[in-house]
């Protein structure tokens, strides 16, 4: 089974359009230690001429072009691509984004909970993947479901769980408590060749890890998990936004309450940081919040970083 991140920043990019934080700056300058990133995104495939996407970000265009197995070969026909299926784990605009990029006539299919499948049923800009040809398909929970798409079965199951998390931000309900967040708003998943067996976790968002998380992740081959932010208040700090991790619905890296922490000792085998927001210190590869990440064991996601199980 191949992986490869395709994007590994936050919504936005790195650098983001129009933020001046010192991140930012320091790429826009090619400051050494600092490389450009496109918003999170992964590749996956059982075979290497089929893939399927897990999130469809609004850079999707710009990756499928720096990345020659998403693309027609050149013996295909004249409509063609290799990518048969999308699985998104939100509807955040960062994970659906992408797939009006995906139009024109081509069939494959998309799979998502049914909280995200009626979000883009209600906004009809998404008709623009032709019914006829792009299925819908609802993930269930707890249990592996057969990826296929464009008439091909792709040797992948993906296993949906509810991730701590919240709806995405254009749908809150600032009336209630929780913003209106419902099972469904935010997945984890569970991606298994079904010849071997082999399988790791994708988890872009996380709010939180609680036990029953952790007793999942335990002996994982791989995790690629949310790597937002290092600090809860840093978005603040650097003048950002006035929002913590937590309403974000996003779990800081350090600390005794943050991911590091919480996934340590759980016998995973290869930790990998995604969705990583330009304010968080660990882009720069010389800082110290680096250093301390990569001693805990983690690496920091980068666009185009592949592993093979």
């Amino acid at each position: 089974m191949l992986i490869k991140i395709l994007g590994s920043s936050a919504g936005g990019g790195f650098p983001q359009w129009n933020c001046n934080c010192a991140n930012c700056r320091a790429v826009r300058a090619g400051t050494p230690g600092f490389s450009a990133r496109t918003q999170s995104s992964l590749a996956v495939s059982a075979d290497g001429a089929n893939w399927v996407l897990l999130g469809a970000s609004p850079d999707l265009r710009q990756q499928i072009a720096m990345n020659p197995e998403l693309a027609p070969k050149a013996d295909d026909s004249a409509r063609a691509s290799p990518i048969k299926a999308v699985v998104l784990t939100n509807g955040d605009v960062d994970s659906i984004a992408g797939l009006l990029n995906l139009r024109e006539r081509q069939a494959f299919s998309v799979y998502a909970s049914r909280r995200v499948l009626e979000t883009l049923k209600t906004n009809r800009i998404f008709d623009v993947l032709a019914p006829d040809l792009v299925a819908r398909l609802e993930l269930p929970f707890e249990a592996p479901a057969s990826i296929e798409g464009a008439g091909v079965k792709l040797g992948l199951a993906v296993e949906a769980f509810v991730a701590p998390g919240k709806v995405a931000l254009y749908l809150e309900d600032a009336r209630a408590a929780d913003l209106g967040t419902q099972a469904g708003d935010t997945l984890g998943l569970r991606i298994i060749e079904t010849a071997s067996g082999k399988s790791f976790f994708y988890i872009p968002a996380c709010a939180g890890v609680e036990p029953s998380l952790a007793r999942r992740l335990r002996g994982a081959s791989l995790v690629y998990f949310d790597g937002t932010l290092w600090r809860e208040n840093e978005m603040i700090e650097q003048d950002l936004m006035p929002k913590t991790g937590s309403r974000m619905g996003h779990l800081n890296m350090s600390g005794a309450d943050g991911s590091i922490a919480a996934l340590a000792g759980l016998d995973i085998r290869r930790k990998v940081f995604i969705h990583i927001n330009n304010s968080n210190p660990v882009l720069d590869v010389r800082s110290a919040e680096r250093a301390a990440a990569n001693a805990a064991g983690w690496l920091v996601g980068e666009d185009g970083m592949g592993f093979e199980l």
